[in-house]
């Protein structure tokens, strides 16, 4: 009798036991399913989801890109950035519109895994798959002492993003002189054998980002950093899942 009452006591244990890690999974299964949809929770936003009508052509994600491969940490097409730069957008979007205009992205959030992964493709001379397209004018040995390739990138804290101005209608790229992520002086703000239509896409483009509190970077037309970005200091590593 006593052995059998063991018995129960084992086998109602074992039962409990089982119960509370089958729960203990579906909540890692619950947190985990969560973190894809939103993955530093509160701070983070998918710019297709904020901002009507946006087109994103995740560059890093496919092999369209200088380095002629997808890059380390970027596993969706999805555009993330802070909530404050994706209201920005908005607004910016919303005015847009009005003239049958929009904006598409090419990278916002980047993981710090990815900006490893372009250190280390830097440093492999040999490495030169998309040279003709990318940095035709520019020997890679430079791309650091140039700062086309740093150590940290204002994008992986998430207020910085690349982008040029489309027409709704058929989604056209305006002219903007220069292909996204050329390096090169034909990229520079400043450079002057550009066509008037170009020039004015241009400013164009700078003049609506800074009205609506974005700073240029000189050496890229298609750069911009929201000037009061929530994370000045702080740089993210989640992949984009």
């Amino acid at each position: 009798m006593n052995k059998l009452l063991t018995t129960e006591k084992d086998l109602q244990h074992c039962f409990r036991t089982l119960l509370n890690s089958c729960i203990l999974l579906i909540f890692c299964l619950i947190l985990s399913s969560c973190s894809v949809l939103q993955p530093v929770p509160g701070t983070f936003v998918d710019l297709k989801k904020i901002v009507p009508g946006i087109e994103i052509d995740l560059r890093y994600y496919g092999n369209h890109n200088f380095l002629g491969r997808p890059v380390d940490g970027y596993k969706r097409e999805v555009a993330y950035a802070t909530l404050e730069a994706g209201l920005a957008l908005q607004a910016l979007q919303k005015e847009l519109q009005k003239e049958g205009l929009g904006i598409k992205v090419f990278d916002a959030y980047r993981p710090q895994q990815a900006v490893d992964h372009f250190k280390r493709w830097a440093k492999d001379i040999k490495d030169t798959l998309a040279k003709a397209t990318f940095y035709p004018e520019v020997d890679k040995r430079d791309l650091f002492k140039l700062g086309y390739i740093a150590e940290r990138s204002g994008h992986s804290r998430g207020s910085t993003i690349d982008l040029t101005l489309i027409t709704l209608k058929d989604k056209k790229e305006l002219d903007m002189g220069s292909p996204f992520d050329y390096f090169g002086e034909k990229s520079h703000h400043n450079y002057r054998h550009l066509t008037e239509t170009q020039k004015a896409n241009r400013k164009k483009l700078r003049t609506l980002m800074e009205k609506h509190g974005f700073k240029a970077l000189d050496e890229e037309w298609w750069h911009y950093t929201l000037k009061n970005e929530p994370f000045k200091d702080k740089y993210f590593d989640f992949p984009i899942k």
